[in-house]
């Protein structure tokens, strides 16, 4: 570890190390306790502004994905599936203070945006995590939910690995003029559990596979139909396959940043995709509106179905709020 300033925050190179303490979720930046306040910007919320325990203290479920309308969207099926009050058409953004992410809460579940690529996806879960931390939150699964290009249309994939354009369980982050790589291994039993719960779902195929994250949504995924393009159709199909050999099964351009966070705070993470398009047949979405629609409820399905199992968090607070019932 490298601290910027000859006086940092006494702390145990211990601590920086452990990934939760009794559930809770823990930040590793010793900087954050000599803070006076924290100022959770992209969200348009603060410790000093907002209550944060109060708003988010039973949080147990996180859900993110690029797309507003999406996460708005899963956050009214968990707020009927939990059966809460209401019909939750009215569900508030609660970062509506601020243009760049947007965030709902259904009980104990959040759903949030996290914009599209590695950059974007950074920055959100940096504020999430201290948003977590600060809200005292403990034993928090979080689970990406993702639309990206794969083999078979309408497939769901829960990945088991995220890897790199070069099939690398990595990810590479660049601090001051450094390459500091990290792991991406996601959450084993998490998957196991996943894959469990799809095996009640008769609708659509579902399978496990590496996901590969890009950093880039034309050249750095091997498309033809670009404002650049620096290889033949012969060499994309010859990538594209040598990594389907590699395993993997779907890709986009976020899971190896989201799977290196989440581990190294200690989250129980997952990423859960379903494929628009056979990305060996060619670039371009082209399925109908209302068939795409239909795909990307499918993993909404299954996360839903997930977060429903008897969990013994979700019972005491359903219980606490006195649903009427809890399916």
């Amino acid at each position: 570890y490298f601290f910027l300033h000859s006086n940092p925050p006494k702390t145990s190179p211990h601590s920086l190390l452990l990934p939760h303490l009794n559930g809770l979720v823990h930040v590793k930046n010793p900087y954050l306790e000599s803070m006076d306040e924290d100022v959770l910007y992209h969200f348009s919320l603060g410790t000093k502004t907002h209550n944060l325990p109060v708003m988010f203290g039973d949080i147990k479920f996180i859900c993110v994905g690029g797309s507003p309308n999406r996460m708005k969207a899963f956050a009214q099926l968990m707020h009927k599936e939990l059966g809460l009050e209401g019909d939750g058409k009215d569900l508030k953004d609660i970062c509506a203070g601020t243009d760049r992410y947007s965030m709902y809460k259904a009980g104990p579940v959040l759903s949030i945006t996290h914009g599209m690529g590695v950059p974007s996806i950074s920055i959100m879960l940096h504020e999430l995590i201290k948003l977590l931390h600060h809200a005292k939150c403990r034993d928090v699964t979080i689970i990406r939910i993702g639309t990206p290009g794969g083999i078979d249309p309408g497939t769901v994939v829960i990945t088991d690995i995220a890897v790199d354009s070069f099939f690398k369980a990595q990810f590479q982050q660049v601090i001051l003029d450094n390459i500091v790589i990290r792991s991406t291994e996601l959450d084993k039993d998490l998957v196991e559990e996943l894959l469990n719960c799809s095996k009640e779902i008769h609708d659509f195929p579902t399978l496990t596979g590496h996901t590969m994250c890009t950093y880039d949504f034309y050249e750095g995924q091997g498309r033809l139909d670009g404002a650049l393009c620096s290889f033949s159709n012969e060499k994309k199909l010859e990538y594209l396959k040598r990594a389907y050999d590699a395993g993997v099964r779907n890709i986009e351009m976020e899971s190896t940043v989201f799977a290196a966070i989440c581990r190294l705070c200690g989250l129980k993470a997952a990423v859960v995709c379903v494929a628009l398009l056979n990305r060996l047949e060619g670039d371009q979405i082209k399925a109908p509106h209302e068939v795409l629609v239909e795909y990307q409820r499918r993993p909404q399905h299954l996360i839903s179905i997930f977060i429903k199992k008897p969990n013994q968090h979700l019972w005491h607070y359903c219980s606490s709020l006195n649903f009427s019932k809890h399916r």
